[in-house]
């Protein structure tokens, strides 16, 4: 997989995980801490500063050049210091499963605007096609998530089972849907590449 830096839609430029954002990353989850908390994992202090950011930022660019991560994060074209929402495509793995797990988040200021479908559909279309070539990305959601589950439906993403007790959320371990998207480009008899 080759790498890339930046994925642009008509309103978004999608850059990908860099130490050099961690100022904005920090001060996009201090703005969504409690907006966020009902959906998120209990969140360890570090994702709130700059250099725990900056550690994991580093970390992600790393597992994006070894090819197991691919992380974007999500700035408004007109406003390039403001992060704006994050996508990330975790535990890659080749061979016979060509499959990666897909995690998103938006500002909740800018919930209901449209922008996260435009920046998944621009990801998904990356991690599909020639660059990245996935067969499959999974993407887990409470079952009371009814926005973002509603956005899955909407890229294509089919309900295949519900994970009980999949993680600890919000105080309690949560149910999760399992929903996946297949590679519409991919013919059903094509072997993965051995690599």
């Amino acid at each position: 997989m080759t790498s890339l830096d930046l994925l642009t839609t008509p309103r978004l430029v999608l850059r990908a995980s860099d130490p050099a954002l961690a100022d904005a990353v920090a001060t996009f989850y201090r703005r969504n801490r409690n907006a966020h908390a009902r959906w998120n994992p209990p969140l360890p202090d570090a994702m709130f500063s700059v250099e725990g950011q900056r550690e994991r930022l580093t970390e992600a660019a790393a597992a994006a050049a070894a090819g197991t991560q691919i992380g974007w994060w999500l700035f408004a074209a007109d406003a390039p210091g403001l992060a704006l929402g994050q996508i990330h495509f975790t535990q890659i793995v080749r061979r016979v499963f060509c499959n990666a797990m897909l995690g998103y988040a938006i500002d909740a200021a800018h919930e209901g605007r449209g922008l996260m479908r435009e920046a998944l559909q621009a990801a998904l279309d990356d991690a599909f096609g020639p660059r990245v070539r996935l067969h499959r990305v999974q993407a887990n959601v409470r079952p009371e998530n009814e926005r973002s589950l509603a956005l899955l439906q909407r890229l294509g993403f089919a309900q295949e089972g519900l994970a009980r007790e999949y993680l600890f959320i919000d105080g309690a371990w949560r149910d999760h849907l399992m929903t996946a998207r297949r590679n519409p480009a991919w013919p059903a008899d094509e072997a993965p590449a051995q690599r």
